[in-house]
């Protein structure tokens, strides 16, 4: 069964807030889930910052079974320091192109 940490949508219409789940990647979004993690309110006066509060114990034991966070949760995580933060990929390109390896071939049959 292969397990997510997301976030599930409550409130009223245009006043999100938000539950942090373990459940299963099949389900829907604000379908059925195996726990809640905690929870988190990006609505809030202007000068103060979105509320997340999450039971961190139960976070880690997720994680350490192999839950896999989507996007937005890992980004939650890592602002509770509960993941830590990873630079981007970068994607290399192969050291050997196509011409190099005609000028092989070409090298190979003249011998």
């Amino acid at each position: 069964m292969p397990v997510k940490i997301r976030l599930r949508r409550d409130g009223a219409k245009k006043r999100p807030f938000y539950h942090v789940v373990a459940a299963d990647s099949r389900r829907a979004r604000d379908g059925r889930y195996i726990e809640e993690l905690g929870y988190y309110n990006p609505i809030v006066a202007a000068d103060k910052e979105s509320i997340v509060v999450l039971k961190e114990e139960r976070v880690k034991y997720w994680l350490s079974v192999g839950a896999q966070p989507t996007e937005t949760a890992a980004a939650l995580l890592k602002s509770k320091g509960l993941m830590e933060r990873t630079k981007p990929r970068v994607v290399k390109a192969s050291s050997e192109t196509p011409a190099t390896e005609s000028s092989t071939t070409a090298e190979t049959a003249a011998e």
